[in-house]
């Protein structure tokens, strides 16, 4: 063989090599997750990246089946919004993430989703419910569960139900937090429910201060709009310096570790209930099997929006199966992802049928008010259901 030719078929070969080595790159796609997988808010965001993990070994066969190679991507977003926009800039410089699915926390989502529609990136929400997560109007933006529009006016109108006059209203300065706060407040006032406060703190060690007009203003009601994490602690101060009254929060407070905090003393007195728009996994009637699944895989009993971590994901994996096929089976835009999310009609979850709104909502979403049954963490699922509401999304 001449050495001209033998440099061609050297050539020849190379060129076939770096072809097929872009073509697998073609093939390989990444789907990410953000939520706190450290810090005090962990728990519950380690769960929803583990539904989401679950979900792809589960669902992701069809993918497989043609041609892609589909992974995991987790981000630790620790519950804080300059972390989660950082990590919003190095996921969307990755050409092979296609989806993210998260937040926890509203606060966290709002600024990062900002990062995610500036370059087409889509992002379905399993836990967020500040009502700006949709309003914006953004394509890329959805989420499966509701809004504090309407958890904050099912938290006042269930605290009238339970005969309260008054109520001093409390929350943690974020959007989430104030958020729903400000919606229980406004519903609470219309109502003729009387609002001796409404305060902010980002404390999370020493109530003393609010304390103080909490317990000079005897209210049947103590309202916290925040985490668990927060709310716990306060909780226990005041029960310990004598509160008597009831204590409610929204789904933030939704986590075993609020036992771990506060034990006993969210359940002596007037008790402790929370609104969610989760709730336990086993309220769903298709989860039977995902909660042994996740107790095989990881060892606990899922905690909340852990399920709908598992949801987001099964969204996420349908609908780039549905925009590669629209595409002979190539890789994918983000555009043509996030437009196929959206025109999912009658999807079936776990946690529910979900068809998305014109700006990202479900159609109608499922909101429970909780009441907390025992101190011991690990009977946080048993907590009794003491209302469930189908609600449509206020119409925009």
């Amino acid at each position: 063989m001449s050495k001209a030719l033998s440099l061609f078929v050297a050539a020849s070969m190379t060129m076939a090599t770096c072809g097929m080595a872009l073509a697998a790159d073609a093939k390989s796609i990444k789907i990410a997750t953000q939520s706190p997988l450290s810090g005090d808010q962990s728990v519950v965001g380690v769960d929803i990246k583990r539904g989401a993990e679950l979900a792809l070994e589960q669902l992701g066969k069809p993918l497989a089946d043609m041609g892609f190679k589909v992974e995991l991507a987790p981000f630790d977003d620790q519950a804080n919004p300059d972390t989660g926009v950082a990590n919003a800039k190095r996921i969307v410089s990755d050409p092979a993430i296609l989806a993210v699915v998260g937040h926890y926390n509203s606060g966290v989502q709002i600024p990062s989703s900002e990062v995610y529609h500036t370059s087409g990136l889509a992002n379905v929400s399993p836990a967020n419910t500040n009502p700006k997560v949709t309003t914006r109007g953004y394509l890329e933006v959805n989420r499966i569960v509701g809004r504090d529009d309407v958890q904050g006016v099912v938290g006042a109108d269930f605290a009238l139900g339970l005969g309260a006059k008054s109520v001093f209203v409390i929350h943690d300065k974020t959007a989430y937090g104030q958020g729903i706060a400000e919606f229980f407040k406004k519903r609470a006032e219309e109502k003729g429910l009387k609002v001796l406060g409404f305060e902010g703190t980002e404390e999370k060690a020493n109530f003393d201060a609010l304390l103080s007009p909490i317990l000079a203003g005897s209210p049947d009601l103590v309202y916290f709009g925040g985490m668990y994490s927060q709310a716990a602690v306060l909780f226990k101060q005041a029960r310990e310096r004598g509160y008597a009254g009831t204590f409610l929060s929204d789904d933030g407070f939704d986590s075993s570790d609020a036992t771990k905090i506060a034990g006993q003393t969210l359940i002596d007195g007037g008790g402790t209930y929370y609104s969610t728009v989760s709730g336990p996994a086993a309220v769903y009637p298709g989860t039977a099997k995902f909660i042994a699944d996740f107790k095989a895989k990881f060892n606990s009993d899922p905690q909340p929006f852990a399920a709908q971590g598992y949801d987001s994901m099964a969204i996420v994996l349908k609908a780039i199966e549905n925009a590669a096929k629209a595409g002979g089976n190539a890789t994918p835009t983000r555009e043509a992802v996030a437009k196929a999310i959206r025109e999912l009609k009658d999807f079936p979850g776990i946690t529910g049928t979900f068809t998305f709104n014109n700006i990202g909502d479900p159609i109608v979403a499922k909101y429970f008010v909780i009441k907390v049954n025992s101190a011991d963490p690990a009977k946080w699922s048993e907590n009794s259901i003491v209302e469930t509401l189908d609600i449509a999304p206020p119409q925009q």
